[in-house]
């Protein structure tokens, strides 16, 4: 008997370290570190005509790319949609835009989604705080002056196609830097809730 308890104990204690090591791999994989989202002003090349722009968005690179024809005239990182809550991947059309968006469901009520772009029900990209992970409940949220700049290049009706990959990440998705929000504290509700929070966007800026 007391064999099978040294056993069974020696295998329960294998198995935790075993389960530790594997969390502390996973953590070590993470990417973290980077500069501000906020500090993110993505070069852009100008919209020639509209009909031809696309955008093209790479859920494994975290990359999205505003195109005309095979042109890219703006890349940036955004954020994406976690495992358990992934970002839609297809053909979609972006068939709603309201710069000034505030959540509609809770949790969160009332917090902005500055320069809202749908593609799906209840999905879009938006002005949020980027980190070098999936991290969303499926949104795609992108950097303040991203959000800004392309909210202006798109119209309703701009195709986009969301993919694992796309060909724009072995080029320029690869010279694009790392952007990390994590240690960044949320500014306070007053701000957030205000009418500010709008002026700011609109100018390319938020809080901090």
């Amino acid at each position: 008997m007391n064999s099978h308890l040294s056993i069974l104990r020696g295998s329960l204690k294998a198995l935790a370290f075993a389960g530790l090591a594997l969390a502390l791999s996973n953590c070590a994989a993470v990417k973290t570190g980077g500069q501000s989202s906020l500090s993110y002003d993505p070069v852009t090349k100008p919209v020639k005509n509209p009909a031809n722009v696309r955008v093209k968005m790479s859920t494994g690179a975290q990359r999205v790319y505003v195109m005309e024809g095979n042109e890219v005239l703006l890349a940036t990182p955004c954020s994406v949609g976690t495992a358990s809550t992934p970002t839609p991947k297809g053909n979609f059309t972006i068939y709603s835009k309201v710069a000034n968006r505030r959540r509609q469901s809770s949790p969160g009520a009332g917090y902005p989604m500055t320069f809202w772009m749908e593609f799906k029900s209840a999905y879009g990209m938006h002005w949020g705080w980027v980190k070098p992970y999936p991290c969303t409940h499926g949104c795609v949220r992108l950097p303040i002056k991203s959000a800004q700049k392309i909210f202006s290049m798109v119209r309703t009706g701009t195709p986009l196609n969301i993919a694992t990959s796309q060909p724009e990440d072995a080029t320029i998705g690869r010279t694009l830097p790392v952007l990390d929000d994590s240690k960044l504290a949320d500014p306070p509700d007053s701000y957030m809730n205000s009418s500010k929070v709008f002026e700011d966007a609109a100018k390319g800026k938020m809080y901090y």
